[in-house]
């Protein structure tokens, strides 16, 4: 049960589609759950993202006509909501995700203080037999806040599509190149980056509702739009350093694209960042509370020493883990 999907290009729906895809290799057979099922309103301040309309009665026949051994709820948006209410209206058995920071992201839109929103979440997640969270610092941060039940589920990385090597995506630009690839919305603090005074060029590769105007307060800096696949590969494999602005990300699989093409990582000492380039056993990257430090401390890393660390994360290990996670619905179908 998901309101992050497809067409939407983000983390949770590049997890879910690959795990599903994963778990349906060794022979799980999986039924989604999204919005492109409903009718549906585009979410206040991000229209990308579609929200279902009603969605109960459709989520109940559903569930009870594909009979599951297991319920996930990767979400706490309306559909998320219904697969919950029906569990708890049949006192099945499911499980949660914690995959997005909603407090923080919502408070950068409306000032609004994350207290209210994450008890609200607190309960949400307290329902289920377990959260899972990708990373240790997270489950540090969500315990002190008072949940309960927390489960790890880390990520992986494509290795075969994401590696160094390839023509030069961007051979006109001045050296060196520091990239940022991701969603281009105000929660990703993308400003942070392109303010820094940083030789070479910088690039934005994404696209989002602050596309537009990043562009007309950035002129110098290029912004190429979303790219995908093998073109993606090459802009993360071109560049000399990825920066990673956001500290209210969860994970950001987009560290572990970047360290597969061998470009190190420059970030914040956040939840992500700490957890993945603390876990190398080379230099990978840089992290400091002074992003520009981070960027050019990161210049001298080990571009072997980070695709060899992107190697050690597995889309196969990351689904065997949801799948240790996961707990009977418990009813008689």
């Amino acid at each position: 049960m998901t309101d992050a999907w497809k067409p939407q290009v983000n983390g949770v729906v590049r997890t879910m589609t690959t795990v599903i895809a994963e778990l349906e290799a060794i022979g799980h057979v999986v039924e989604v759950v999204g919005p492109d099922r409903f009718s549906t309103i585009p979410c206040p301040t991000y229209p990308d993202i579609r929200l279902a309309l009603f969605p109960y009665r459709r989520v109940a026949r559903t569930i009870e006509a594909f009979r599951p051994d297991a319920l996930h709820i990767s979400t706490e948006g309306p559909l998320g909501l219904a697969a919950r209410r029906w569990a708890r209206r049949h006192r099945a058995g499911f499980t949660t995700a914690f995959h997005t920071r909603f407090a923080e992201y919502i408070s950068a839109r409306t000032g609004m203080p994350v207290w209210p929103i994450y008890a609200w979440m607190r309960r949400f997640h307290a329902a289920g037999a377990g959260v899972m969270v990708a990373t240790q610092s997270l489950r540090n941060d969500l315990a002190l806040r008072g949940f309960h039940n927390i489960l790890t589920w880390t990520r992986g990385v494509d290795l075969a599509l994401f590696k160094a090597g390839g023509d030069n995506a961007f051979p006109d630009l001045p050296r060196p190149v520091f990239i940022y690839i991701g969603r281009v919305a105000v929660e990703k603090n993308i400003g942070a980056f392109l303010d820094l005074d940083l030789p070479g060029s910088k690039v934005v590769v994404g696209g989002g509702p602050q596309l537009d105007a990043l562009r007309q307060t950035y002129p110098r800096v290029v912004f190429t739009g979303p790219r995908f696949g093998a073109e993606l590969a090459r802009s993360y494999a071109s560049a000399d350093v990825f920066v990673f602005p956001s500290r209210t990300d969860t994970f950001g699989l987009v560290l572990l694209e970047a360290l597969a093409c061998g470009t190190p990582v420059a970030a914040y000492p956040v939840t992500g960042p700490v957890d993945v380039l603390a876990a190398a056993a080379g230099k990978v990257g840089a992290v400091n509370n002074d992003l520009r430090t981070a960027a050019l401390a990161a210049l001298d890393a080990d571009r072997t020493a980070c695709r060899a660390h992107a190697e050690t994360y597995s889309w196969r290990a990351c689904a065997d883990a949801f799948v240790a996670n996961l707990v009977p619905v418990g009813l008689r179908w």
